[in-house]
C-alpha cells in the first residue's frame, strides 16, 4: 500500500504516518522508485497508535505497548494516566492558589513536592514487576504529597532514588508471575486504591476489624499454613518477594528511607506496628506471616 492508502486503511492523515514511519514505529519495504510500501501488518500497527493517542498515551508508552509481547505495558500505562489525572487535579488547584493571592515561591514548594512523586511513582512502576509494580506504585504515592523540608527527608528522597536505580531484579518464574497476573487480573487501579483504603481503616482500628472479622481471619491463617497454599501460584510468589525482599535492601534501605521522607508513612508504619501486637496477642501463629 501506498501512504495514501495505509493513511486510509489506518484512519490517520499522511502527515501522522510519516510521522510514525519516521520515528520507526512502521517500517514499510521501500521500492525501486523510493516510494514507501505499507504492509498489513503495517496498516494495522498504525491503526492501534492512532486508538492508543486518542486515549492519551504518549510516545514511549505507545513504544513499550507495541514491543511488549504480554500486556504489561498497558497495564503500567494505565497506572501512569491514573496517577497523572491525579496530578492535574493537583496541578489546577496550584493555579488557583496563584489566582486566589498565593505567592510563587509558595507554589513552586508545593511543586516540587508534586515532582517528587512523579518521580518515585516513575521509578517503582520500572523497578518492579507486573502487577505488583502497579500496587507499591498505587500504595506509596499515597504518602508522597507532602513537603520536603529538611535534610533528614532529602536525604531520604535521595536514598529512595539511589535503590530504585540499582535494585537488583525480582526474578519470579514466569509461570508465577502469570498464574498470579490471571488471579489479579480483574483488580484494577481504582479497586488497589480501595483495598489500600480498607488496610488502612483496619489498622486505625485494629480491635474491632479483629472483632468483625474473626471467622475470615481463622480461616486465612489456616489456608496459609496449608499445603494447598503452599503449592499455589500465591504461595509461591510470596516465596520469591520475601526472598527478594529480605536480600535486596528493600526492607533494611527502601522501607525506612521511605518513613524518614513521609511522615504519613511513619504515622502508617506506626499505627501498622500496634495492629500487628494486637494480632499477634490472638493469634501467635501469625508472627511467620507478618515478615512479608
Amino acid at each position: 500500500m501506498l501512504i495514501q492508502e495505509v493513511s486510509k486503511a489506518a484512519g490517520l492523515t499522511k502527515k501522522a504516518v510519516e510521522y510514525y514511519t519516521e520515528k520507526g514505529m512502521v517500517t514499510p519495504a521501500v521500492q525501486e522508485n523510493g516510494y514507501r510500501d505499507y504492509g498489513e501488518k503495517d496498516a494495522q500497527t498504525l491503526k492501534k497508535i492512532g486508538i492508543l493517542r486518542k486515549l492519551g498515551l504518549g510516545m514511549e508508552d505507545i513504544r513499550d505497548i507495541l514491543q511488549d509481547g504480554t500486556d504489561e505495558a498497558l497495564e503500567k500505562a494505565a497506572v501512569r494516566k491514573e496517577l497523572e489525572t491525579r496530578k492535574n487535579v493537583r496541578r489546577n488547584a496550584l493555579i488557583r492558589k496563584l489566582g486566589d493571592g498565593r505567592t510563587y515561591a509558595e507554589v513552586e514548594t508545593e511543586l516540587r513536592t508534586l515532582e517528587m512523586e512523579e518521580t518515585i511513582g516513575e521509578r517503582l512502576l520500572i523497578a518492579f514487576p507486573g502487577f505488583f509494580g502497579r500496587f507499591v506504585c498505587i500504595h506509596f504515592s499515597g504518602f508522597l504529597n507532602e513537603p520536603v523540608e529538611t535534610e533528614d527527608q532529602r536525604e531520604a528522597y535521595e536514598t529512595i532514588l539511589s535503590f530504585l536505580d540499582h535494585m537488583s531484579t525480582v526474578h519470579i518464574p514466569e509461570d508465577v508471575e502469570a498464574a498470579m497476573k490471571e488471579e489479579m487480573k480483574a483488580l484494577d487501579t481504582e479497586q488497589m486504591g480501595k483495598l489500600l483504603e480498607g488496610v488502612k481503616q483496619s489498622i486505625r482500628e485494629p480491635e474491632a476489624f479483629l472483632a468483625e472479622n474473626q471467622e475470615v481471619i481463622e480461616w486465612y491463617l489456616g489456608y496459609r499454613r496449608s499445603k494447598e497454599y503452599q503449592s499455589s501460584a500465591a504461595g509461591k510468589w510470596m516465596e520469591y518477594m520475601r526472598e527478594f525482599q529480605n536480600t535486596s535492601g528493600y526492607t533494611d534501605i527502601f522501607l525506612p528511607a521511605m518513613r524518614r521522607l513521609s511522615p504519613s508513612y511513619e504515622e502508617y508504619c506506626s499505627q501498622m506496628d500496634k495492629a500487628n501486637e494486637q494480632l499477634l496477642g490472638r493469634y501467635p501463629e501469625a508472627e511467620k506471616l507478618l515478615k512479608l
